[in-house]
């Protein structure tokens, strides 16, 4: 994220090299290229070769939501794994947290999903509203 943050906070100035990057946000080098390689397979960000070249986001930032740079890294977001479609379990005909666990899933989703790199960029964001009873509607 604060990759994404960065190149989105210094858009107008062109590529962004991984030294660049790594030493304005205190993050190791070989961690930091592993990552930019990451986002730049999931085609969140883009890289430039050459002497001049190094990484810019892929498209605005308004339109990358924080969803979309962690599944880069983990998949599909689920808490469990009767959550998705192909989730296998034992109980699942008795199981009584299952619905309650796939509206806390969407909610998760819905709310890292309206987040975007743009907002992260904003001194004073202005995120979603979500109370952890709103958040956790469980009963």
């Amino acid at each position: 994220m604060m990759a994404m943050r960065y190149l989105a906070e210094h858009a107008d100035e062109g590529p962004h090299s991984t030294r660049d990057i790594a030493a304005s946000n205190d993050i190791p080098y070989p961690v930091l290229a592993k990552t930019l390689q990451a986002l730049a397979r999931a085609q969140l960000i883009t890289s430039q070769h050459g002497a001049m070249g190094g990484y810019v986001l892929a498209r605005p930032a308004h339109t990358i939501s924080t969803l979309d740079v962690i599944s880069a890294f983990d998949g599909p977001l689920v808490i469990t794994s009767c959550a998705t479609l192909h989730g296998t379990c034992n109980i699942i005909g008795r199981c009584t947290v299952k619905e309650p666990l796939s509206r806390v899933n969407n909610s998760i989703r819905h709310l890292l999903d309206s987040i975007t790199i743009a907002d992260l960029t904003d001194p004073e964001p202005k995120l979603p509203d979500y109370k952890a009873a709103n958040l956790i509607n469980i009963s």
